[in-house]
């Protein structure tokens, strides 16, 4: 119930601030338009950083494979299989025996 009164507070304030601001969303002030000079300087800046070059120039090393998390991963997988073989084995023969041990209780057959 707290929270309920809280989120419903916080709700009508946030309201009431938007309400109260006093700006109309239909007030829209343009941004300054850069002159041609502005303009002209700005590409000069902005072509100044040639970054493709040193991208060129900068290669990654080639990284190893991860040689410990590829062992790690076998081991695993190695010492999971017999476990994981022997529930399947058990699993599979509940579940046959249970398949012979109904079909002989069937209603029919009394």
């Amino acid at each position: 119930m707290r929270t309920v009164k809280g989120v419903v507070t916080l709700a009508l304030l946030g309201a009431g601030l938007a309400f109260g601001a006093g700006k109309q969303p239909t007030e829209f002030k343009a941004p300054r338009q850069m002159s041609d000079e502005e303009l002209a300087q700005a590409k000069a800046r902005s072509r100044g950083n040639d970054m493709h070059a040193f991208d060129e120039k900068m290669q990654e090393p080639p990284k190893d494979p991860p040689y410990m998390l590829i062992g790690l991963c076998l081991i695993a997988l190695l010492v999971a299989t017999p476990f994981a073989a022997r529930a399947y084995q058990r699993t599979t023969r509940e579940i046959s025996g249970a398949d012979s041990a109904y079909a002989s209780d069937s209603p029919g057959q009394d």
